[in-house]
C-alpha cells in the first residue's frame, strides 16, 4: 500500500511517517500544504492519502473534494482536531474512507488503514461520543445571535456573498465580516474555510426561528 502524508506541523508529519513505517507501510511522499498534496496525489496516485484538515492553501476537505470530483482512485483519510458534525457530514459527501480525531490517531490509524485496505470505510470509534450533534445545543447557540446576525446567517444559507449581504442589509462589507466572525465564535465553529456557509446550509432551513 502506497501512502501520501500531508500535515502542516513538521513534528506531527515526521511522527506519523515514522509510526506508519514501523508497521511496514510505504510512504511515497510527504508535504505540508493542501495544494502540494493535491499535485502529489495527481502525480503518484497513491493508494491512500492521509490528510490533516487544517492546512494552508487548500485544506484537507478541499483536497478530498478535488480528488472526488476528478475521480482519482486514491482513498482519502482525514485527521482532525475538530468534533463538529458539520465537518464530518461534509467529508462524507466526498466519499472519504477514514475520519479520525487526532487525539486518538496513535491507536486508530493502523485500524483505519487495515479497514481501508480491505475496501471498507473507518470512522473513529470515539467520534459518536465526541461529536457535537445535539439539536438542543444548536437551538441554544442560535438564540445567542442577534436579529442582525440571524439575518446574515439566513442570507449565507442562500449562498449570498459578503458584498451581496452588505448591499441587501445596507451595511459595509467590513461590518458584515465582523458579524461573520462573531457568529462563528458564538456557534463554536472551527475557523475552517467555508465553515459558516456549510453550517448555515445544513441548519438554517430546519430551524424556523431564524
Amino acid at each position: 500500500m502506497k501512502i501520501l502524508l500531508a500535515d502542516d506541523h513538521p513534528l506531527t508529519l515526521q511522527g506519523t511517517k515514522s509510526f506508519l513505517e514501523s508497521y511496514g507501510y510505504k510512504i511515497i511522499d510527504t508535504c505540508s500544504n493542501g495544494l502540494a498534496a493535491l499535485n502529489l496525489i495527481k502525480l503518484h496516485v497513491p493508494d491512500v492519502a492521509i490528510l490533516d484538515i487544517n492546512m494552508p492553501g487548500l485544506d484537507g476537505l478541499d483536497v478530498a473534494k478535488k480528488v472526488y470530483e476528478i475521480k482519482l482512485k486514491t482513498k482519502i483519510i482525514l485527521l482532525t482536531m475538530h468534533k463538529e458534525m458539520t465537518l464530518y457530514n461534509t467529508a462524507k459527501q466526498y466519499n472519504i474512507y477514514g475520519y479520525i480525531l487526532k487525539e486518538h490517531s496513535s491507536t486508530e490509524l493502523e485500524k483505519c488503514l487495515l479497514a481501508v485496505k480491505n475496501g471498507n470505510h473507518y470512522v473513529s470509534e470515539y467520534l459518536q461520543d465526541d461529536l457535537i450533534n445535539d439539536p438542543q445545543h444548536e437551538i441554544t447557540a442560535l438564540n445567542q445571535l442577534t436579529l442582525a446576525e440571524r439575518k446574515i446567517v439566513s442570507l449565507i444559507a442562500e449562498q449570498k456573498t459578503t458584498k451581496q449581504i452588505a448591499e441587501l442589509l445596507f451595511l459595509s462589507e467590513k461590518t458584515v465580516e465582523g458579524h461573520r466572525t462573531n457568529i462563528i465564535e458564538k456557534l463554536g465553529l472551527p475557523k475552517e474555510k467555508n465553515t459558516l456557509l456549510i453550517w448555515a446550509i445544513q441548519h438554517v432551513k430546519t430551524n424556523t426561528k431564524l
